[in-house]
């Protein structure tokens, strides 16, 4: 794969470049509460502005329906990402039509534009390869070069993460270079020992990860939503907790494979409801309540999993442990975060929720050897999938 350094090495000035970025950033109405996404393309992107290119950002935002949504809109992006740069970000209305072709003609050496949200667009996810073609080749002809730099959308095959790649010369940027860089640290011959920390909400999602992981891993810490479908598999009852009854028995055939690698929590932050404002009790694993339900792993569990922790050289974790958005299911998220900061080895958080539960519960972001801006890309680099975003790349 060329890299943005052998672009700059040719020289960008005076040049075109679409710049695929990843600015899916969580909103509040118009207001950004995690700015994240934006500030990981911003060394790619302030080097392509100093060499001189005329820069045309592109990005999707949520799930909009191949149709124009206000709620989606990247406009509070690019305010942000203006503010960030220092200095003024064009906006266009659209992603391929009027004002998207006046935007970009309108760019001088150094200038920097913003799409609208490419999902408006229902080319970009079309699974008709000629209606995706077709938008890509509309995406291209505002560009000379296209550089790739949404680690987060690498294992999509849209338009303008795969297509676009095709028609012109193509590079990766310094975050999905990083990312892979990082990500296959992992899958090579990691530090011992190895130790993954697992959670969010259900079993099926993880079920590829946790399948490629178990041979390679010395422990696997399953936390989350998805550790009541295993503790069901070990006969406790669970409540109201969220239980997948379809994954029972593969639960029972990964911890029988397993061995004592599989490491479960002990006891479990309980409440009526999912709710903030509920009554909270901790309880240990088996007397759940049958009208109760486990939002969070308890304070033994984060001893449990701290002590397994403490010795690895090797850490990758992907999924909250609890509702940490609710303050009273935060601790285990907290506790196990806090954990992996003291490990003395490489230590990985894979994107997604774990990565914004880092800032939202204010852990030092430096405290951690590497922070994935992909989740779900992330697992499939891991699961051994081949990703459309890195072929395209590597054609």
């Amino acid at each position: 794969m060329k890299t943005l350094d052998d672009l700059l090495s040719e020289g960008v000035a005076g040049r075109r470049v679409l710049l695929r970025a990843d600015l899916n950033v969580p909103l509040d109405g118009d207001k950004i509460t995690d700015d994240g996404r934006i500030r990981a393309v911003l060394p790619t992107l302030n080097a392509l502005r100093e060499g001189g290119a005329r820069v045309t950002v592109v990005s999707h935002l949520g799930r909009p329906k191949g149709a124009p949504d206000p709620k989606y809109s990247l406009r509070p992006v690019a305010g942000r990402l203006s503010e960030l740069l220092g200095a003024p970000v064009a906006f266009a209305t659209d992603t391929v039509g009027e004002s998207a072709g006046a935007t970009v003609a309108g760019l001088g050496d150094g200038d920097v534009a913003l799409l609208e949200n490419l999902r408006f667009n229902k080319g970009e996810t079309s699974k008709d390869e000629a209606e995706r073609a077709a938008f890509a080749a509309q995406l291209a002809e505002f560009a000379d070069v296209y550089v790739d730099d949404a680690f987060g959308a690498v294992h999509r095959k849209h338009a303008s993460v795969y297509d676009v790649a095709g028609l012109r010369p193509h590079y990766t940027g310094w975050l999905v270079q990083r990312e892979l860089e990082v990500l296959s640290k992992l899958t090579g011959d990691p530090d011992r020992s190895y130790v993954v920390v697992l959670g969010g909400s259900k079993v099926s999602d993880k079920l590829a990860v946790i399948e490629a992981l178990l041979p390679k891993v010395d422990k696997l810490l399953i936390g989350g939503g998805m550790c009541f479908t295993f503790l069901k598999a070990q006969g406790y009852e669970v409540g109201k907790s969220l239980l997948q009854d379809e994954m029972i028995d593969t639960c029972k055939g990964l911890l029988e494979q397993a061995g004592d690698k599989i490491v479960l929590p002990v006891d479990v932050v309980t409440a009526p409801e999912f709710s903030a404002e509920a009554p909270t009790e901790t309880v240990e694993i088996g007397q759940i309540g049958a009208g109760s339900m486990g939002l969070d792993i308890g304070p033994e569990s984060v001893v449990l999993f701290t002590r397994v922790l403490e010795p690895a050289k090797t850490v990758f974790w992907n999924g909250p442990m609890g509702v940490f958005e609710l303050a009273p299911f935060a601790a285990g998220t907290r506790g196990v975060a806090e954990a992996i900061t003291k490990v003395d080895g490489f230590t990985v958080v894979g994107g997604g929720d774990s990565a914004a539960a880092v800032r939202a519960l204010g852990i030092p972001e430096d405290g951690f050897s590497h922070i994935s801006t992909g989740g779900g890309a992330s697992l499939e680099f891991l699961e051994g999938k081949q990703l459309p975003g890195i072929l395209a790349l590597e054609a």
